[in-house]
C-alpha cells in the first residue's frame, strides 16, 4: 500500500498549493464572491490528506505485498485474491429508490418520499441479506 499512500500524498501537496492560489485568483476574499470552488478544493484537500494518513499508517504496519517488494516474482502474487460477488439486481433497486426519494423531496411530494423510503429499506435489506438465501447462501 506504499504506492497508494504516495499517490495520495502527492495529490494532497498539490491541492495544498492550488487551494490558496485559487482563492487569491478568484478574489474569494471579497464580499459577494463565490466560495464554492474554494470550499470544494479545501474539502478535497482534507479528503486526500485523510486517505494519505490512513494508507500510510497501515502500510507501515502490514507485511509488504508482492507488488510492494523489489525482489518479488509473478508467482508470489498467485492464489485466491478474495471474494467477488456474482451479479445482483439489488443495487439497481436501491439506486432507483434513492432517485425516487430525491425526486419526492425536489417536488415536495411527501407521499412519494415515504413510499420510496419504504421500498428503499426493502431493497437495502435484500442487498444486505442476499448471501443468506438462495443459490449463493453461505
Amino acid at each position: 500500500m506504499k504506492i497508494e499512500s504516495w499517490i495520495f500524498g502527492v495529490t494532497t501537496v498539490f491541492l495544498v498549493l492550488v487551494s490558496p492560489a485559487y482563492w487569491f485568483i478568484t478574489d474569494a476574499g471579497e464580499s459577494g464572491a463565490d466560495w464554492t470552488g474554494t470550499s470544494a478544493l479545501v474539502m478535497t484537500t482534507l479528503l486526500t490528506a485523510m486517505l494519505w494518513l490512513y494508507l500510510g499508517f497501515h502500510a507501515r504496519r502490514m507485511d509488504a505485498r508482492p507488488e510492494d517488494r523489489e525482489d518479488a516474482e509473478v508467482a508470489d502474487g498467485a492464489g485466491e485474491l478474495g471474494f467477488f460477488p456474482p451479479y445482483s439486481w439489488w443495487p439497481l433497486w436501491c439506486a432507483a429508490a434513492l432517485a425516487v426519494v430525491t425526486f419526492g423531496i425536489a417536488v415536495q411530494a411527501w407521499w412519494l418520499f415515504i413510499i420510496a423510503i419504504v421500498l428503499g429499506a426493502v431493497a437495502l435489506s435484500g442487498w444486505i441479506f442476499e448471501y443468506y438465501r438462495g443459490e449463493y447462501a453461505h
